[in-house]
């Protein structure tokens, strides 16, 4: 029965798609599509593809200028994008969007500090500085809890400077984490095993001290402070979730993953309302957000075969929470290179990605025979039906093991209830990192570097 239909389904898929070939009017229909959305998710099927990367930022680019959109919030750590965030509102001492990009050090630095990325945050930044003088700016922040270290630093130098006892507090509360270095990790294990005192407590009354104080703090100087403490709270609550994070990353997949992507949801509601409140949104408008993150944090969990062992994510938080207010749009590759690790922590190669396997999405989207596609995906049309059959679908992490593909990178998804929207690439290739390794290198010749810098 499967196999008897999926020509079918294929010809539908067909019909349907709306051939992406680089004109300025790709995605018109898409983005008729996303009508009055306030939050579009936008996926990456790999964290080290250049067609997934330059392709966001051309639909953003568009929601920026033509839908009012005046924040992107990004699978990165909070301190490392606001630093990014001030750069392109013209408000730090970096020189420029290399510099700007300088918070990401920590594995995997491409992700972020990439070619694509850098023309973009370019173009943000001349975009911010072309607008009127009072116009609303757009913004660009982190959703992740990895930073451990990096927020706790931002907490304690904002409390330095308006309230030195405050932060002899917490000093002495942070300071619980101090046994284990700069690694969480095993601070996680020590005190998810039992075999250290947890800093639970410390950090939940760091939090709660910093908010009972927000009238206080922000008070001192307008705007500008209310925009300070914003950042400071993010931090504080950060560590909290963290902590929490890697207390129970050695338990099990599920109770991790529900954690991070709880944390990610909460940072989007918290910036969204935060913005809202400042008024950065435009005139007779409500506050719009671009997401940026990989297809399993940004396709529907319910849809998946992770969502039925337990695992929820951004999407699903989303979609529940605001509806129709939200498009949820997926991106697929058949085959071609990919920028990632062969395990956590070593440098960058690059990768080549394995066809398709028989009886995936990206297999029956590679014999369409369209290089490259929009297809929406609306929950009653006769293609979304096609696609609503279970079959296997891939994701590339920052890791990427083709010896074992099946196993580590392939899962059972129901395609249109997944998203809203699907993305095909045929064949793309790796997203170049800022900094090149030896085993990048290795292989193809270098593509060419952004000159929009």
């Amino acid at each position: 029965m499967f196999d008897s239909i999926l020509p079918i389904v294929t010809d539908l898929v067909r019909d349907a798609a709306r051939p992406l070939t680089g004109s300025p009017a790709d995605y018109d229909d898409l983005l008729k599509f996303f009508g009055d959305a306030h939050f579009v998710l936008l996926g990456e099927a790999s964290h080290g593809t250049h067609e997934f990367y330059r392709e966001r930022a051309q639909i953003t680019k568009r929601l920026i200028r033509e839908k009012g959109f005046t924040a992107i919030a990004v699978e990165a750590d909070w301190p490392d994008a606001y630093r990014v965030n001030r750069y392109v509102q013209g408000q730090n001492v970096d020189a420029d969007a290399v510099e700007a990009l300088g918070g990401f050090r920590r594995f995997p630095a491409w992700m972020w500090r990439n070619a694509d990325v850098l023309d973009f945050v370019g173009w943000l930044r001349s975009h911010n500085d072309s607008l009127a003088p009072g116009s609303v700016k757009t913004g660009f922040y982190g959703l992740d809890l990895y930073s451990l270290h990096t927020s706790i630093e931002a907490v304690l130098n904002y409390l330095d400077k308006v309230d030195p006892v405050g932060a002899q507090r917490a000093r002495y509360r942070y300071a619980c984490f101090e046994h284990f270095g700069e690694d969480p990790q095993a601070y996680g294990y020590a005190a998810g095993f039992g075999l250290s005192h947890t800093c639970e407590s410390e950090v939940i009354s760091q939090l709660i001290e910093l908010q009972r104080r927000a009238a206080e703090y922000a008070r001192r100087d307008g705007r500008i402070a209310a925009e300070d403490f914003f950042y400071a709270e993010q931090n504080a609550r950060l560590v909290k979730n963290a902590e929490q994070y890697y207390r129970t990353m050695f338990r099990g997949r599920v109770s991790s993953w529900n954690l991070r992507d709880q944390h990610m949801a909460e940072t989007l509601s918290a910036l969204m309302e935060h913005l809202a409140s400042q008024g950065r949104a435009q005139p007779n408008h409500d506050t719009k957000v671009v997401v940026w993150a990989h297809n399993s944090h940004l396709g529907d969990a319910r849809a998946t075969q992770m969502g039925r062992a337990g695992e929820w994510n951004l999407g699903q938080l989303v979609r529940q929470k605001h509806g129709r207010e939200s498009v949820l749009v997926g991106f697929s590759t058949y085959t071609g290179t990919v920028t990632a690790s062969s395990n956590w922590g070593d440098p960058a190669e690059r990768k080549r990605v394995r066809p398709a396997m028989p009886g995936s999405y990206e297999e029956l989207f590679h014999d369409v025979g369209i290089p490259a596609f929009a297809l929406t995906l609306p929950p009653d049309s006769h293609v979304a039906g096609g696609l609503r059959e279970p079959r296997l679908e891939r994701a590339i992490g920052v890791i990427y093991r083709p010896e074992s593909e099946f196993a580590s990178h392939y899962f059972h998804a129901s395609l249109s209830d997944q998203f809203d929207a699907v993305i095909h690439f045929d064949q793309t290739r790796a997203v170049e990192p800022l900094e090149l390794t030896a085993e990048w290198g290795i292989g193809e010749p270098a593509e060419t570097f952004p000159s929009g810098v």
